[in-house]
């Protein structure tokens, strides 16, 4: 598997992070299959709490592959920190700069590479108050509308119960139950080859945020509300909310 060709510092990086996790939570995973491919693959997961891309990492690499999160470039500029992350393939993300366009061009070549780039499409932790998806960023759209890798969502619950973050509170106790599920990649098939206007990726981040929503809901029970943007302040334009 991908994971056994791991140089020096993603081994240091399992040796350090792994033992932790084994003993801070305790795991159902299911859907590996779909991550279990040779090529690049788009890994799309909720962000529900500031632990879960440990969670998300663990997962990733129990299914054979290694993770690669995106970071933001200001982190890779610190001196040894940037350096082993740099080590450890992680991508850095410029964001709102005219360098963000190499941006896209590394995740394009780390998923030519074979890579299992992780993005939330969300963009940040979800500010719905029950912790559902809110509605996403158009960045996993675009980047699978150029490449064509598949997007495979992955639904997690339990990480906000190690860091909760409606109350900025860490938990430290051993064997919190955490649940990640990955589902099969996501039909875009009516989108290839697609010009990548505002349109259509809205569309193609809708499929993706309601297939993650529906399969985040099959793990907590019930039924999950329509997406959502967090109402304007007053004053401000007012944005409409989006319902699906």
């Amino acid at each position: 598997m991908t994971r056994r060709r791991l140089g020096f510092w993603q081994w240091f990086a399992v040796v350090l992070v792994k033992p932790v996790m084994l003993v801070w939570t305790r795991r159902t995973w299911r859907g590996m299959e779909y991550l279990r491919r040779d090529g690049g693959v788009i890994i799309v997961p909720n962000h529900i709490s500031h632990a879960d891309p440990l969670v998300a990492a663990h997962f990733v690499y129990d299914s054979g592959r290694w993770p690669q999160f995106l970071g933001k470039a200001s982190v890779f500029r610190v001196p040894l920190v940037g350096w082993i992350l740099h080590r450890c393939r992680q991508i850095p993300v410029e964001r709102g700069t005219v360098d963000a366009v190499r941006s896209l061009d590394a995740l394009v070549a780390a998923l030519a590479e074979g890579g299992a780039v992780v993005i939330y499409p969300e963009g940040t932790i979800t500010r719905e108050p029950e912790l559902w998806p809110m509605k996403g960023k158009t960045g996993a759209a675009r980047l699978a509308l150029a490449t064509g890798a598949p997007v495979v969502p992955v639904a997690m619950w339990g990480p906000e119960r190690i860091f909760d973050p409606r109350r900025s509170r860490l938990n430290p106790r051993p064997r919190i139950p955490v649940t990640v599920v990955a589902g099969p990649p996501v039909d875009l098939s009516r989108w290839a080859g697609a010009t990548p206007t505002k349109a259509v990726l809205e569309e193609m981040t809708d499929t993706i945020m309601l297939r993650l929503r529906d399969l985040l809901a099959e793990i907590r029970g019930g039924t999950a509300p329509p997406l959502w943007e967090r109402p304007a302040r007053p004053g401000d334009e007012r944005r409409p909310e989006a319902a699906a």
